[in-house]
């Protein structure tokens, strides 16, 4: 059976449609966003049970390219793309860790963390760029003149772009504001031969300058308003509910910055509901840090007016955003999922990555302002004790290794309440017969 997949403008009032291989980012008629509309009375003359039966079938199986949990999906992505021009390392497919100990220690029996950075390049957005890239290879196969695919980032964007451009024998530009990504971030996309250009400025800068020089129709545009990159990132939420044995967790909880991965997650639980394979959609939750928060202040006045803010420094610098493109996508998200939006400080994000960390987890900072998010919605009652909760780490905590030593040796602005410090010692039995001593009977435990 033949799928189709198109881009449809977002505005109700417009719905004006263009090819997948269109080089177009927003509406020509009202310059809203786009998203890609599948077929779906055709995608529904398969059956709930069969698509849940080919999904299983090829679920980290060696068929090409069936095995990557984006593209076993592949009629629901980019039904259109050939087999040979597909760009992919095998994305997707990450573990579901149940956090038992933490969940026992904060009164949560069924907490699960989707460990989305256990990936090729550290973070979640493997699971759009391949799909991006993908179609910017098939696009180039049928005479695009594209030259380069660009992104602006704050460090994961690049160095998935960068990823998927090496493998695709593509060359990839990447915009990075210069001081405010960590080492680990900045030689991802160096090492993959990404052209990196390091500005003097913030994310929200590096979009703008995006925005201006991907004009040019041979420089193709790569961040989330791209709704290419929407379509591969929304196997998240699928591919949670496969790890369930198709059931739908109670709540979902996700960091938010430019807010493309909230849209994504609502769009492929939406998808399941609509062909029958969920029968109940659970409730989102986007976590926001308290000094890039536009989210969280709309959410606060209900959505009645939104505010671009500058972004101030924090720990979690992949979402330090203050002007958010997928802003009004995630609006619409969150009223179709009984949304919440929390924030967290600074020391509440880093103190329970912390605590994460001391029950078998090594976080990033966003995961960190996730889960600060679940223990104010949990100590509030907004989220019952009762519910399966999954929060979405978005990426590896290697990638942070400067924040944890940070907080280890109490260097940050505030009390590091779950420091672990070495204790320096000279190389003789005695002294460290004494040490264990001392350190086994006051060493403090959850």
């Amino acid at each position: 059976m033949t799928y189709q997949a198109s881009f449809k403008c977002i505005n109700p009032a417009c719905g004006a449609t263009y090819p997948l291989n269109t080089i177009v980012y927003s509406c020509r008629e009202c310059q809203s966003l786009l998203e890609v509309q599948h077929d779906t009375a055709a995608l529904a003359r398969r059956s709930p049970a069969a698509w849940m039966k080919l999904f299983e079938e090829r679920y980290k199986s060696n068929q090409w390219p069936y095995g990557s949990g984006v593209w076993g999906k592949k009629e629901w992505i980019l039904p259109q793309v050939e087999d040979r021009n597909v760009v992919s390392v095998y994305e997707g497919g990450t573990n579901l860790f149940w956090a038992e100990r933490f969940g026992k220690i904060i009164g949560l029996n069924d907490l699960w963390i989707k460990l989305c950075g256990n990936t090729h390049s550290g973070s979640f957005k493997d699971l759009g760029m391949t799909v991006l890239v993908s179609q910017v290879k098939q696009m180039i196969s049928e005479g695009a003149p594209i030259k380069a695919v660009v992104c602006a980032s704050t460090g994961d964007t690049s160095a998935a772009l960068a990823t998927y451009c090496a493998a695709a024998g593509i060359q990839s530009i990447v915009l990075l504001p210069r001081g405010k990504i960590s080492m680990a971030q900045l030689v991802q996309p160096i090492a993959n031969d990404a052209l990196v250009l390091y500005l003097d400025t913030d994310f929200d800068g590096c979009m703008r300058l995006v925005r201006e020089i991907t004009r040019d129709p041979t420089l193709y545009l790569a961040n989330s308003m791209n709704s290419l990159r929407v379509e591969g990132q929304k196997t998240v939420g699928i591919e949670i509910v496969q790890q369930f044995d198709w059931e739908t967790p109670d709540v979902m909880v996700i960091p938010g910055g430019n807010l493309g991965n909230v849209s994504a997650l609502g769009k492929g639980l939406l998808m399941m509901k609509d062909l029958g394979l969920i029968s109940k959609l659970p409730r989102i939750v986007v976590a926001q840090a308290e000094r890039a928060n536009p989210l969280y202040r709309a959410y606060l006045n209900g959505f009645k007016n939104f505010e671009p803010m500058q972004a101030q420094k924090t720990l979690a610098s992949a979402i330090q955003i203050g002007n958010p493109v997928s802003f009004e996508k995630a609006v619409r998200t969150l009223a179709q999922f009984e949304g919440i939006v929390e924030q967290a400080t600074e020391e509440e994000l880093a103190d329970a990555v912390a605590m994460g960390d001391r029950t078998g987890m090594f976080n990033c900072p966003h995961t960190g302002v996730a889960l600060a998010a679940m223990l104010k919605l949990l100590k509030a009652g907004k989220i019952d004790k009762s519910e399966r909760v999954v929060v979405l780490s978005t990426a590896h905590g290697l990638k942070f290794v400067e924040m944890k030593v940070k907080y280890h040796q109490k260097e940050l602005d505030f009390p590091s309440r779950y420091a672990n410090q070495p204790i320096e010692l000279p190389a003789n039995l005695d002294a460290v017969k004494s040490a264990l001593d001392r350190a086994l009977e006051t060493r403090a435990k959850f």
